[in-house]
């Protein structure tokens, strides 16, 4: 926190604490930092001052603003400093620094040619609960003197809300590509729970149709018909593909339509597969790989012992991560489940692992149900 009882001016703190409220004001970012230097500069009275963004590693200086400077200054300047020097000092150590004599500390480069003479220095973190997103600076005092104490305070005060509005922005920014990634992973859910399974429905009536008596033309333009759908499938289940490739390189919901895809000639069907929640999202990497192993071992196990027909899988992810596996085959002896050979004493390790449970039911329709839950 800003110990403001170091500020002695009422009249300063008055300004200080309006300038603080801007934070909240629906200004654009660059704007509202260049508001914030300039009221530093005219609360501790210094001729110039610049406020630098740290880049998302935090190791050298991103955005670089300043006030005090003309246009004409800056130009003769040349390129905005990095991080070097004594504004690097505040990188590796983000502590308020305060000069007397600027070009006296034992990292100052100097400046480069054309830069306007600066003495006295007073630079402070922008950090917002403990993280730093970039650093203040503010150089030659207008009455010749040191930044004071109560300088430094100021200075703090509002790099703090600096600070806050850089995290402002960026959490809305997260917050629309949250948004913006939930409408893709809407999109592509909907193309493959109604679209495809309407148009997988249409294309078994229509192969139906084909094995009933009529005339050869007309069973053959349904024969084109059904492949015509084979291949709009296809390039539907791509665009799926492509989308969720925009939302992550291999995001977990491709990988389970992937594996689906994958076992479906060993399981002699392809399965059922659902999604709800924000799968690719909302599940850490290291519970993905275990759910991909334990769905790969449940189908894997279902394709040689089942004997069935149908699979079908479920992926819900909101409280807890749950996979649910079913079929509609003889099932499985459940008292001694994990005694029949089956892996299923892996499967149950990998849930505990994360803090998870294994368990086992008989779907109405018959056959065995495998529900592998962990904590989000």
């Amino acid at each position: 926190m800003v110990p403001y009882h170091r500020i002695d001016n009422p009249e300063k703190l008055r300004r200080l604490m309006a300038a603080i409220l801007m934070v909240s004001a629906d200004i654009e970012l660059t704007e509202l930092l260049r508001h914030f230097i300039a009221e530093a500069c005219s609360l501790v009275e210094a001729r110039y001052g610049a406020l630098g963004v740290l880049n998302a590693a935090r190791t050298t200086l991103d955005q670089f603003l300043t006030v005090g400077l003309t246009d004409e200054e800056e130009q003769r300047i040349g390129p905005r400093p990095t991080g070097r020097g004594v504004l690097g000092v505040l990188i590796t150590d983000p502590e308020p620094l305060r000069l007397a004599d600027l070009h006296s500390h034992p990292d100052s480069y100097g400046f480069p040619p054309h830069h306007p003479p600066m003495d006295s220095f007073l630079g402070v973190p922008l950090r917002v609960r403990g993280v730093v997103y970039g650093n203040l600076y503010l150089t030659d005092k207008l009455n010749g003197e040191a930044f004071n104490e109560e300088d430094e305070a100021m200075a703090e005060a509002l790099a703090q809300a600096a600070g806050i509005a850089i995290q402002n922005t960026r959490l809305n920014e997260t917050a629309r590509l949250v948004g913006l990634l939930d409408d893709r992973d809407r999109i592509a859910r909907d193309l493959h729970d109604r679209v495809i399974q309407r148009i997988f429905s249409v294309g078994m009536s229509l192969q139906g149709a084909a094995r009933m008596p009529g005339p050869p033309e007309l069973l053959s333009r349904v024969g084109k018909a059904v492949d015509a759908l084979d291949v709009t499938i296809d390039e539907i289940r791509t665009a799926i593909f492509e989308l969720e490739d925009g939302m992550r390189e291999r995001g977990l919901r491709r990988s389970v339509l992937e594996l689906a895809n994958e076992l479906a000639p060993q399981l002699g069907s392809r399965p059922e597969v659902t999604f709800t929640g924000p799968v690719d999202s909302g599940v850490s990497q290291q519970a993905a790989d275990h759910l991909l192993a334990v769905l790969r071992e449940a189908l894997t196990n279902a394709g040689k012992h089942a004997q069935a027909s149908q699979f079908r899988i479920a992926v819900r992810v909101g409280e807890e991560i749950r996979l649910e596996v079913a079929d509609n085959g003889r099932g499985i002896p459940l008292p001694d489940a994990e005694a029949q050979g089956l892996g299923l004493v892996n499967l149950r390790r990998r849930a505990e692992k994360l803090g998870g449970t294994l368990e086992f039911g008989v779907p109405d329709d018959g056959g065995t149900l495998l529900v592998w839950s962990v904590p989000t």
